[in-house]
Order: C-alpha cells, then sequence, then structure tokens
C-alpha cells in the first residue's frame, strides 16, 4: 500500500488512503387535465433503506449555451488542483493507520480512499473547485429556476456563483465562525441552494433540519453543530427557533427567506437585507478562507433521523460530495448541458441527503437545471409542476410512486369498459415486454406490433398526464417498495430503478440501470465503490458493507458510534442484510436490529411478512411484526386514510379503500367504523389475506397467529414514522403496548374468536 497526496487550493496535503492489499475482499458487485398525482405531506424525505441508523444504532428547451468564464476578479479562488498525485507523502506525513480515515473532530482531516486507476483515482475538489469548473464549462446555462405567482424566474451558473459567493460574504460580515454550522429549515427553494452553498464557501457547514422537527428537535441540531446562523422559511419556522434561542450559545443571527417579517427582533434578517450585507464586501477575506479548504475537510452535516436515539451528525467531506456527484454521473449516463441539459424537479426534503445529493451537487457536475416545485407539491401540485417542467430525471421515494399508483387506479375505476379492457391489454403487453427485456432473452421485442399499439394508445397519454414525456430515468430509494408497485409501473412501460445507499455514503451506493435491473433489486454499485457481504449465511445473507470515497468522516463528536459504524478495515456497515444472484444483482433481505427472535429462537426478518401483508390487502397501509421474544407472531395493522395539511392521519378513509370496502359488502366510509375489529366484511377479508400469506410462510414460526386493527395510520407527526417514513418499531412497540400484551395473555389456543386461524 502507497500513500498520495491530493493538493487543496494551496497546495497543503490532504491524506489519501488506498485500500489495503491485505484485505481478504468479498468479490464487488460487477457485478388528462385530472390531478393524477395528490401526494399526501407525511413525507419530510428520497434503497436508502437505512440510510440513517448503521449497526452503530445505528422539449428539448434550450437553455443557454455560450461556455463562460470566471470573473476574473475571483482567479485567485478557482485554482487548478494538479491531476498528478506524487508517489509517495513527504516524511512529515501521518503514519498510515485506520484511524486516519476517519475523524470525530469539527476541523478533522481524513485520509482519501483512493486508487491507482479508475473512478476512485480521480483528483479530488472542494465545492469551490467543482463550481467554478462548473462556471467555466456551463455559465450561461439556466442553473435553478422556479416560479413567483406565474412569472418564472431563473439564475444562470454565473449568477448562481455569484449569488452564493454574495451569502458567504454575508455569513463572514455577521461573525460565521470556521467550522460552525448553518442550520436551514424549510421547503426547497433557490435560497436553500444558496445558504447550503454560502455556507459552506465561508468555511462553515451546510446542515439542513427536517421541517417536521419540534423546536427541542431543531434546538438538539443547532447546538450540536455550534450553529452561528438558522436560516428558516416562514413565521411558522421562525416561531421554532425562537421558542429555544435562549439554549443556543452560539447563534448570532436568524435569516428568513419567504414572507414579510411580522416583528423586529435584534439580529433577524430578511433574505433581502441579508445578501444587501454581503453585496459590497471586499473579496479578499472569502477568497482567503476559499483557498484555505481541502477535499478532505467536512462541508456538510446530515442528521440522521433518529429512529433509535439522538440524531448523529454524519459529517461528509467536500471529496464525498463532489467525487459521489462524478460517480453517480457517469453510472447513470447523464449528458453534460453543451450536448442535452438534464432538468429535475427539486420537492424531496433537502434536509435528506438524496435530495442534496440530486438536486444540488449531481445537477452541478453536469451543468443542469433544478426547477423548485410549490411548498404544497406534496399535497397535489407537484404533477402540475412535473407537466410544466418535464423532468429529464426523477427521483420520488415509494410513497410518491404508491400514490400515483392509488391515483391511477382510481381513475381507471371509472373509465368506461372498454377503455378499461384496453388498459388491462396494454398493461400485459408492456408487462410482458419490459420483462423479456429486463432478462435479456432473446424474444424481447419492443418493436412488435402489440407494444407500438400499446405505446401509442396507453403509454405516452399516462407519462404524459404524470410530466414523464421525457423522463427515462425514474428512481426510487429511502425506503423499500413492493413488487407490486413496481409491476404496476413496468406494466405502464416506466421502469422504475431502484437505488441503495446511506447518509454515510453520502446518498448512493448502488443504482440500478435501464440495461440492467431486477425487479426488487437496489441494483450494482457505483464506480469506484465496493461491497462485501459480512458473515454470509448457508443462504448467502450478510451484512452489505461498502467501501469507497463516499464513506462519510465519521459522526460529529460521537467517536464511539463512528468506530461501531466503521470496522477495523474501515469498511461501512449498513446494518441491512442483503444477497447478490449470480448476476452480481443486489437484493435487500432484511435489517439486523429488525430481526425477530422468537421464544423458540428462530430468525425471523420483518419486512418481507408486513410488505406480503400489504400486497396481499391493498387496504392496508402500515403493518408491524411482533414477535421478539414470543411463543408466535402477531401483527397491528393500520387502514389507508386521509391526512390533514400537517400530515395528521384523519378518520376518512381513502377513495381507494371505500371502494374496496364496498366489494366486500361494508359500508365504512371511516377507519373508527373498522378498527377494533368492528366491521365483521373487513375482518373475514383481512383474514383471508393473512391466511394467503401464511400459506406461503417457510415455516410454522413465521404465520402471523393474531393481529389487531388500529384507531388511527402511523404518521411522522405520530411519531411512529421517521422523516424519511421507516417505521419507528420501539416507539410503536411501546405506543401500543396494551394491544401487544394482549395478544399474548394467557389463553389455551394462540387463536381468538375474531380471528380463528385455520389450522395449517
Amino acid at each position: 500500500m502507497q500513500l498520495t497526496v491530493c493538493e487543496s487550493t494551496t497546495m497543503s496535503e490532504a491524506s489519501v488512503h488506498q485500500q489495503p492489499n491485505s484485505l481478504a475482499f468479498m468479490e464487488s458487485s460487477c457485478g388528462s387535465g385530472d390531478n393524477v398525482l395528490s401526494i399526501d405531506p407525511v413525507l419530510d424525505t428520497a434503497n436508502e433503506s437505512s440510510e440513517e441508523e448503521p449497526t452503530a444504532e445505528r422539449e428539448e428547451e434550450t437553455i443557454g449555451h455560450v461556455t463562460a468564464k470566471v470573473p476574473a476578479e475571483h482567479a485567485l479562488s478557482v485554482q487548478t488542483v494538479n491531476p498528478q498525485r506524487p508517489d509517495s507523502l513527504s516524511v512529515t506525513a501521518r503514519a498510515a493507520s485506520q484511524s486516519d480515515l476517519w475523524t470525530c473532530q469539527r476541523d478533522g482531516e481524513v485520509n482519501l480512499r483512493m486508487e491507482d486507476s479508475g473512478l476512485a483515482a480521480e483528483t479530488p475538489l472542494t465545492v469551490h473547485q467543482l463550481f467554478t469548473s462548473t462556471v467555466k464549462k456551463f455559465g450561461n446555462y439556466t442553473a435553478v429556476s422556479w416560479k413567483e405567482g406565474e412569472q418564472k424566474k431563473s439564475l444562470n451558473y454565473i449568477e448562481y456563483y455569484e449569488t452564493c459567493r454574495t451569502a458567504a460574504k454575508s455569513f463572514l460580515k455577521l461573525g460565521l465562525q470556521r467550522y460552525h454550522g448553518v442550520g436551514i429549515l424549510g421547503f426547497n427553494s433557490v435560497e436553500w441552494f444558496i445558504a447550503d452553498i454560502g455556507a459552506i464557501l465561508a468555511g462553515g457547514f451546510a446542515v439542513g433540519i427536517y421541517t417536521t422537527n419540534s423546536p427541542e428537535a431543531c434546538q438538539y441540531v443547532a447546538e450540536n453543530c455550534k450553529a452561528n446562523f438558522i436560516v428558516v422559511e416562514n413565521q411558522k419556522q421562525l416561531q421554532k427557533i425562537l421558542q429555544v434561542q435562549d439554549q443556543l450559545p452560539h447563534l448570532k443571527a436568524i435569516i428568513q427567506y419567504k414572507g414579510a417579517l411580522k416583528e423586529k427582533r435584534p439580529n433577524l434578517y430578511s433574505w433581502d437585507d441579508f445578501m444587501e450585507l454581503g453585496r459590497d464586501e471586499p473579496d479578499a477575506p472569502l477568497d482567503e478562507i476559499i483557498s484555505s479548504q481541502k477535499p478532505n475537510q467536512c462541508c456538510t452535516l446530515i442528521y440522521t433521523s433518529g429512529t433509535t436515539g439522538q440524531p448523529k451528525g454524519v459529517m461528509l467531506s467536500h471529496d464525498n460530495m463532489t467525487w459521489t456527484a462524478l460517480s453517480t454521473g457517469r453510472h447513470v449516463h447523464l449528458t453534460d448541458a453543451t450536448e442535452s441539459q438534464e432538468v429535475v424537479v427539486s420537492y424531496l426534503p433537502l434536509s435528506h441527503i438524496a435530495a442534496q445529493m440530486v438536486d444540488i451537487w449531481v445537477n452541478m457536475r453536469v451543468g443542469g437545471v433544478t426547477h423548485f416545485a410549490d411548498p404544497d407539491a406534496l399535497k397535489g401540485s407537484l404533477v402540475n409542476t412535473m407537466k410544466e417542467v418535464r423532468p429529464t430525471a426523477f427521483l420520488g421515494v415509494p410513497r410518491v410512486w404508491e400514490k400515483m399508483q392509488e391515483k391511477m387506479k382510481s381513475v381507471g375505476a371509472k373509465s368506461s369498459t372498454v377503455r378499461r379492457k384496453v388498459a388491462a391489454w396494454a398493461k400485459d403487453v408492456g408487462l410482458q415486454t419490459n420483462l423479456r427485456k429486463m432478462n435479456q432473452t432473446s424474444v424481447a421485442d419492443p418493436t412488435s406490433l402489440s407494444y407500438q399499439i400499446a405505446k401509442k394508445l396507453v403509454f405516452k397519454k399516462v407519462r404524459k398526464a404524470l410530466g414523464l414525456d421525457r423522463c427515462y430515468r425514474c428512481y426510487t430509494g429511502a425506503a423499500p417498495i413492493t413488487r407490486d408497485t413496481l409491476e404496476f409501473f413496468l406494466s405502464l412501460d416506466i421502469p422504475l430503478y431502484e437505488l441503495y445507499g446511506m447518509s454515510e455514503s453520502t446518498g448512493p451506493h448502488t443504482v440500478s440501470l435501464p440495461d440492467a435491473f431486477r425487479l426488487t433489486s437496489c441494483g450494482k454499485e457505483l464506480p469506484g465503490c465496493k461491497t462485501k457481504l459480512h458473515s454470509p449465511d448457508e443462504y448467502g445473507n450478510g451484512e452489505i458493507c461498502f467501501w469507497g470515497r463516499h464513506i462519510f468522516m465519521g459522526y460529529l463528536n460521537m467517536p464511539d458510534k463512528t468506530e461501531e459504524a466503521l470496522d477495523a478495515e474501515g469498511w461501512l456497515h449498513s446494518g441491512d442484510l442483503g444477497k447478490r444472484d449470480q448476476n452480481g444483482f443486489l437484493f435487500i433481505t432484511g435489517r439486523i436490529k429488525e430481526l425477530i427472535i422468537t421464544a423458540g429462537g428462530e430468525n425471523i426478518p420483518p419486512v418481507p411478512i408486513e410488505d406480503a401483508v400489504k400486497e396481499a390487502l391493498p387496504l392496508i397501509s402500515n403493518a408491524m411484526l411482533i414477535g421478539d421474544k414470543r411463543k408466535f407472531l402477531s401483527m397491528l395493522i393500520t387502514i389507508k386514510c386521509e391526512v390533514n395539511a400537517e400530515a395528521a392521519p384523519l378518520d376518512e378513509l381513502t377513495p381507494e379503500v371505500v371502494e374496496i370496502c364496498k366489494k366486500l359488502g361494508s359500508k365504512a366510509t371511516r377507519v373508527s367504523e373498522i378498527a377494533g375489529g368492528r366491521d365483521r366484511a373487513i375482518n373475514a377479508a383481512i383474514q383471508e389475506g393473512i391466511n394467503r400469506v401464511n400459506e406461503k410462510a417457510t415455516s410454522n414460526a413465521q404465520r402471523i397467529q393474531k393481529w389487531h386493527i388500529l384507531e388511527k395510520d402511523f404518521s411522522v407527526t405520530g411519531g411512529e414514522l421517521g422523516p424519511t417514513m421507516k417505521l419507528k418499531r420501539p416507539v410503536v412497540a411501546k405506543l401500543y403496548k396494551e394491544q401487544i400484551d394482549n395478544f399474548y395473555k394467557e389463553v389455551s389456543s394462540p387463536t381468538t374468536p375474531d380471528n380463528l386461524l385455520p389450522p395449517k
């Protein structure tokens, strides 16, 4: 092994670490006017199925085409990094050790996990170097766009860069300290981007805060990152910070970027006033800070959802962000703006790494344009934005795709008999054609007459109605998605490509591709990254571990947690169980910490059983399997319902469920009419569905013996779900302890009169 140097903008040393030759690697995975989409706002979210909890806890619209030069007055801050790495470190370099791969200190530096060849050997860049490179190549291309009322506004890359510099100078004038946080609390906007990048350029940390956070949760994040500033969207978010302001000793100012200030307070600024502060400031102080930055220093903190304790601050370096953006863009074959400009819609919460990586960094790498959705995107306006913008790539969390599916099914059910028959025929053609294409069989023929007719009659119209008519990169991630939803969209000639990763891997680790995907697989890893399966069992299931330049620096101020996440050889342990098929596709099979170990000693992953129940019973929203240290399995069930503006579940059933109830002979329109076993017709239908699932169980221990319908659905606001919609099992277990205990009261048989289980 040889350590080499990558140079920072001041040519100072940033350590580089190559993967130890002594490691016994597992082989790498080579391997129509109708509102079609109305999504409830339960997402403060983009399989990153475990991105927050490792084992530790774990139409061609051309917009500009002139290549621009960076303004001469900033030439000093656009230094070129030497593309050649010296053969060895100077004698003053630190001795190589695994601990050099991580740090928990805010001003710490790490060895970069570089290789001798391939994408992992690419020259490390700071955020500023990436940005200025983009400005040189794509300066006059539109970078960001949004609407204010009916007026469309935009910034090209030159304007975008200059505005970020102005924000950075404003932060510095107000006293931003090196390696201190700038919290950003609000919905996606150009101001969010500018605050984020401005904070990084000024030497601070960009810190997204979930908009659903309570004042106390905001206080924890702000204090943990020693935030000097918090940028809030509006009065609602401002009030959260004002409630805890006295508990934030490092806080120097608050900036509100939407709406007029309703009161005057010391150190409270409107966005315009804040930006004005830096407008005439000299460039030298900022350029000095920029020139001192290194690729292996921290620039961003991503706070985990804290589903099993306090959130952890995931430290991401400049190289984490810039290199991961490069690798991702290359892997999914994005095109540079000079050839054809990529367009994405920003609507998923930017406090999540997936949204940041797609909306800010990957798009910056290729000179793409990011259009900001309206704040009510997830309440129904997203489809209108999609139809207007027509993105070339789109990332949706499973809940987004599920709501699209539900809405289309609801609209389809009201169509004429002829239309329904045509749609059913087309979907069958679409599914079979795409399955053959996926499996790369010789009989796959997308030019067949039946496919072409189906495409003209159905597929093109569906894509246009969804705003996906020029989008051939549709992704899903952040949580598991059911096979039913994948096949539904595949039948409409809209393949959904799964991706998987973690905050700790700067977002993506594996991504499926149009010419390399399998249903329910999350694909193969990014170029320059490696995967191994730790301690695989007889079926090939092992803990998924990551290696690459996308691996985080460490958890801020948490060395113990960091050492739990990174093993002695520097591999990141995801806490997820997975296996590969013979073609190298990675499949997530469970979560180590979620494994149920019954009283009889059988290990049971709950998610496959929960997904099977939800697939068998479309009226079910959430299901949680119970049985750890118990004699048999039981399940808590919630029913799909409407939600209010705050994403809290309501008593009204969704239209889809009302229709299902009618078909089953039930008149129920409210959850309260079903919960607790009050509706015999629904009870019988649920039991039949569970029986079907039980018939496929691999053993008696994996059969669901009892179940209970809860009075309300799980939600972020209720505490049962995390910001990325992942189930908080300990919280649910505590909230519904009485119902769970009732399952296991001493009885002669593990069946009840309400849901008798026929013998197997």
